[in-house]
């Protein structure tokens, strides 16, 4: 079995190896690229906690600041563990979604005792800031890295899936999901995926790619690379 990861590189290791180990030939073809902003350290005074919603997330405030023993609160166990690998010890993972994000911090945390920081992508997904204000928090995003699509496919993905040698692609955002049906469109790749199924990590995902011509369509139980794994140890 051959499959795409449009994962960015600095995300993608972890996967190629599970993948590998599994017997599955994974190419790396990123869709998007990850820019960190150059910034002075923030000011964490009053800051009771992190919110990250990506590894990215984590990696960019360890390259702004040097505080690791602040309270982080996670996404889900990826996030988490590229967290403790950065030197955070303070961890606690929601295991899914912003949703669930806000709801672990709701359950854990005092409004009265500080802000929350969420060290964040030029844009996001969700209403993190909503879901917390209406339970009396004080939230502050900061944008700290920047997110670019690619304008093409890469050379590996086009001529793959171009004489069908493709069997699977795996997509983790609904920003891939869009960018990655924008450019199977415009190189009129999209009939060469009858054959090929889209392993997406969220019903959010999914949706992102819905129109196009699979051949299946999967979802992991839960939005974390643990479920999503498992859905080629069931297939």
């Amino acid at each position: 079995m051959r499959v795409l990861v449009t994962r960015p590189e600095e995300d993608a290791a972890t996967l190629l190896g599970a993948l590998a180990a599994r017997g599955i030939e994974a190419i790396s073809t990123p869709l998007l690229t990850i820019a960190y902003v150059d910034a002075p350290p923030l000011d964490l005074a009053g800051v009771q906690a992190l919110l990250l919603t990506s590894a990215n997330g984590a990696r960019a405030f360890v390259r702004n600041n040097s505080a690791r023993d602040i309270k982080v609160l996670a996404v889900g166990d990826a996030t988490a563990r590229t967290a403790r690998e950065l030197g955070f010890s303070d961890i606690s993972s929601a295991g899914g979604d912003v949703d669930d994000l806000a709801g672990m911090a709701v359950q854990l945390l005092n409004p009265a005792d500080g802000a929350l920081l969420h060290p964040a992508g030029s844009k996001v997904a969700g209403d993190l800031a909503g879901l917390l204000a209406e339970k009396g928090f004080s939230y502050r995003r900061e944008a700290m890295y920047s997110a670019r699509t690619e304008t093409e496919l890469p050379a590996a993905a086009r001529d793959g899936l171009a004489v069908g040698e493709i069997d699977g692609v795996l997509i983790y955002s609904p920003r891939t999901g869009d960018t990655f049906k924008r450019l199977v469109e415009a190189g009129e790749l999209a009939s060469s995926l009858r054959r090929v199924r889209a392993f997406c990590l969220s019903a959010n995902v999914a949706n992102a790619v819905a129109d196009l011509p699979w051949a299946e369509i999967l979802t992991a139980a839960q939005p974390e690379q643990t479920a999503l794994l498992a859905l080629f140890d069931e297939t």
